[in-house]
Parts: structure tokens; C-alpha cells; sequence
């Protein structure tokens, strides 16, 4: 059966959060920003950018859709949502959480981050080559640099000298310089995939989600490779933490459901410290301001976890919008206690479907995978991410029961044996039906030439709200 989560409640832990500090969240699925008053450690609402699918594909359709990148501006008054399938960063006022203005970039946008002076919005347009340079008073592009293939996610380091751009399609990440927006550098990466990064005045950390690794480089010329840690399967997201007790790295793995702690002390590698147990599939992951908290997004569970950077363990688990990907928190966001303005209830974002894919009895393999179903009114988004997979091979996802079974996406494991892949229909009310239907359950089978062999099974189905 699926693991039940355990929450830690610490008593006379202080609060970390001053009054007017939030938690945002991305939510690819409902289109929507989630937004967390992490002083409570409570759900405040939604900012809602887009309807759900099917409405979202209609061709007169003019919102957001597939939310899934966020930053935000130094006086920490303008958050910057980066919506991949319609190409647009939306910028939104913190104090209001309405929206100021919205513009259009080129294919498939990632992420994006204001520069240390807040003159300019730099956007990674992953599905190009190129960072759009924008400027959000006039809200346009202004400029475009171009990097390598695929760029993933742009930050800078902290005196504003350098930019840090790595790919999710070339093994390459660009170092550019902000004074003359020319690369001055092109350092290789372990692997093609990174899809996010966190730099400091020292440090250029960038996750490695096809190869389950961490790569560090230093930040400052010639920006050499410095380590190569093993992180695990589905390595998503890694934020900074500095506090009273040191320097700290926190890296969400995805495919072990764990988030990773090392200590970065100066002059000495990186040092694994704790291992944190959290709920499916943790991707977006930020800390707050003062250091004693981190808060990652939950993708696959459609919630955010605090954790205790004193004692490394979970604190709180707050629900928010489908399938979470970036998280930031933003220190004085608000200054007011006028900061739940405008928003709304999540909706029907909030009914979800959480199955765990296990190897059938007998069988040793080490792949898993989770499932999450989440509700889009008549039909459901179904995503699967799946680890310990053969390199390269490929996979059928099915619906068994009934008299027939039925393929519902078929996929391929990538280079570290993971995949994640996506497909819709009435499938809540199957694998979870009413009294009198008969249900249906999920398994993966082998889509090579010449095997049916199955390789993950249902084991058992927990609804989430």
C-alpha cells in the first residue's frame, strides 16, 4: 500500500516568517498561483491565470497556460510568472496579487529572474536559444542574447557581474556578462538536462534531472567544475540557506521523494548531512529570509512542505494547485495585512488522485513510479514519473480491467532510467469508481520489440483532499 506521510510537529519552535512574507507556487495543471502565508503556514488562495483544460484549448482561448516558472523583483514587490504554453511572463503586484502586465517571448519559456538592480527581466527561452532581455516598466523585450541550445533557468550572482545560464538540451552552461550581454564563458555540464540552478558569490550549483546529479562550479573566473554529486533519480530544484548554524545546499529529488541537505563550508567540498523524507515528487524549492525555513512544492501530492533548517524535519504540509512546479518566497512581499487581496478559492483544482506503480511480486527490479490524477472537470490530467527504468527503452502506461485493456501513453526512459510523461481522459472515475462500477488499475508493460513483460503495478490509490 502507499506510504501514509508523517508530520513532525516541533514544540516551542519560533516562528520564522515576519508578517507580509509569501510562499508562491506555480501550478502547471490549474494554471493558477498558489499563494502561502508561511507566518501561519497557511493557504491564503489563488491567483487563477487561465481555466483548465479543456477550456484552455479552445482556439479563442486568451489566458495563461501550463504556469510553471516564478521570480521576482529585488524590493520584492513584482512577481514574475513564466507560463510555457503561451510563451508569456506575467507580472504581478505582490501587495495586490493583481496582474500589471503580461509579455509575449518566443517558444516555450522556462524560467525568469530580475537582475540585482531590477532594471531588467531576463527570461530563458528554452525552446530556442536565446535569453529575452525585458524591460518591466516599458513591458517589452529589448534585447536577446543567445546561448546555447535550450536554456533552462537564468540567475546572477549577487553583485550583479555575472549571469549563470545552464541548458535542458545541451551539456553546456553559458557565463554571461551583464555589462556587456556577450557569453565570456562556456563551461560543460555532466549531462544535457539541468533545469534549474542557485549561485551565490562563490558558488554556481545546477541540478541534472536526466542524470540525477549536482554539478558545482565556482562563480568566479575561469568557473571551474568543482564537484559532481550523486543526488538521485528526478533531481529537481536546489536553493541556498544561510543561517546561524552555517551554509547550507537543499536539493530536491523527485524520484526518491527526498530532499538533500550538504554542508558548503569555504575550502572544503560539499558534505551530505541529512536526508529529508517528504510527499511525492518535491521539484520547486526556496528558502526563507532569514534562513530557518525551506519550503519545497510537492508535484506529484499538490502541496508545499515547511521544513525546520535547525532540525531538518518537516513542520507543516499546506495544500495548494495542481502539479506545483517553481516555488519562491519572498521575503516583505506585502506590507500590509491586505496581502490575501483578490484572491480566490482554488476550485476544482482542489480534488486529486495519488497512486503508487510498484514492481509486481517476485520481480526485484528498483523501479517505481508515482501517479497523480488530478480533476480538470469532465476529463482528468493523469502524470506519471517513473524511476529505475532501463536507459533508453521504452514503455506503454495501461489501463487494465473491463474487457480489453487500454494504452494510455506510451514514453521512454531517458539517459538516468526516468521518465515523466502526461496524458488526460475520464480516468479518476476508473481506477477509483463508484460502488457498483468495476474498478480499473494502472500498470506500465514494456513497449520493446517482441516483450509484453509487465513492469509496475497498482498498488493502491489515496485521494488527496
Amino acid at each position: 500500500m502507499r506510504r501514509c506521510l508523517t508530520i513532525v510537529l516541533l514544540a516551542g519552535v519560533t516562528a520564522a516568517a515576519q508578517t507580509g512574507d509569501r510562499v508562491y507556487t506555480a501550478d502547471q495543471t490549474s494554471n493558477t498561483v498558489s499563494v502561502i502565508d508561511p507566518a501561519t503556514n497557511k493557504l491564503l488562495g489563488a491567483i487563477h491565470l487561465g481555466e483548465d483544460v479543456p477550456a484552455a484549448l479552445l482556439p479563442l482561448y486568451r489566458g495563461e497556460l501550463l504556469v510553471h516558472g516564478l521570480g521576482f523583483s529585488p524590493d520584492h514587490k513584482t512577481l514574475d510568472v513564466v507560463s510555457i504554453g503561451s510563451n508569456s511572463v506575467t507580472l504581478i503586484d505582490t501587495e495586490t496579487n493583481t496582474v500589471k502586465g503580461k509579455v509575449y517571448v518566443g517558444r516555450s519559456p522556462h524560467e525568469a529572474f530580475f537582475r540585482p538592480d531590477g532594471r531588467e527581466l531576463w527570461v530563458t527561452v528554452r525552446g530556442e536559444n536565446y535569453v529575452s532581455v525585458i524591460d518591466p516598466v516599458r513591458q517589452r523585450e529589448i534585447r536577446r542574447i543567445e546561448t546555447a541550445n535550450g536554456p533552462g533557468m537564468v540567475l546572477f550572482r549577487p553583485d550583479g557581474k555575472y549571469a549563470f545560464v545552464p541548458s535542458s538540451f545541451t551539456p553546456e552552461m553559458d557565463v554571461i556578462d551583464t555589462a556587456t550581454y556577450q557569453v565570456i564563458a562556456r563551461v560543460s555540464q555532466t549531462s544535457p538536462f539541468s533545469p534549474n540552478l542557485a549561485v551565490d558569490q562563490d558558488e554556481v550549483w545546477i541540478t541534472l534531472k536526466d542524470s540525477g546529479k549536482t554539478q558545482v562550479f565556482s562563480a568566479k573566473p575561469p568557473f571551474q567544475s568543482i564537484a559532481v554529486l550523486e543526488t538521485g533519480p528526478i533531481t529537481n530544484h536546489v536553493t541556498f540557506v544561510t543561517n546561524p548554524i552555517g551554509r547550507f545546499a537543499y536539493v530536491s529529488v523527485g524520484g526518491t521523494d527526498q530532499v538533500l541537505v550538504y554542508r558548503r563550508d569555504r575550502g572544503s567540498a560539499p558534505k551530505l548531512i541529512a536526508t529529508i523524507k517528504t510527499g511525492d515528487l518535491p521539484h520547486g524549492i526556496w528558502g526563507s529570509g532569514d534562513g530557518r525555513r525551506v519550503y519545497v512544492g510537492l508535484e506529484n501530492g499538490d502541496a508545499v512542505q515547511a521544513i525546520d533548517t535547525q532540525t531538518n524535519q518537516i513542520i507543516a504540509t499546506i495544500p495548494v494547485g495542481q502539479l506545483p512546479q517553481a516555488l519562491v518566497y519572498v521575503p516583505n512581499a506585502t506590507s500590509s495585512n491586505s496581502g490575501a487581496a483578490n484572491l480566490k478559492p482554488l476550485g476544482p483544482a482542489t480534488s486529486a488522485l495519488h497512486i503508487e506503480l510498484v514492481p509486481p511480486d517476485g520481480n526485484s527490479s528498483k523501479a517505481h513510479a508515482s501517479v497523480a490524477i488530478n480533476s480538470l472537470g469532465l476529463i482528468d490530467n493523469l502524470q506519471v514519473a517513473a524511476t529505475g527504468l532501463d536507459p533508453g527503452k521504452k514503455y506503454r502506461l495501461v489501463l487494465v480491467g473491463g474487457t480489453e485493456s487500454q494504452d494510455l501513453v506510451t514514453f521512454a526512459a531517458g539517459i538516468g532510467g526516468v521518465a515523466i510523461t502526461q496524458t488526460l481522459g475520464p480516468l479518476k472515475r476508473m481506477v477509483a469508481p463508484t460502488q457498483t462500477a468495476t474498478a480499473m488499475t494502472l500498470e506500465v508493460r514494456s513497449d520493446e520489440p517482441g516483450s509484453t513483460g509487465l513492469v509496475l503495478c497498482q498498488a493502491g490509490t489515496t485521494n488527496h483532499r
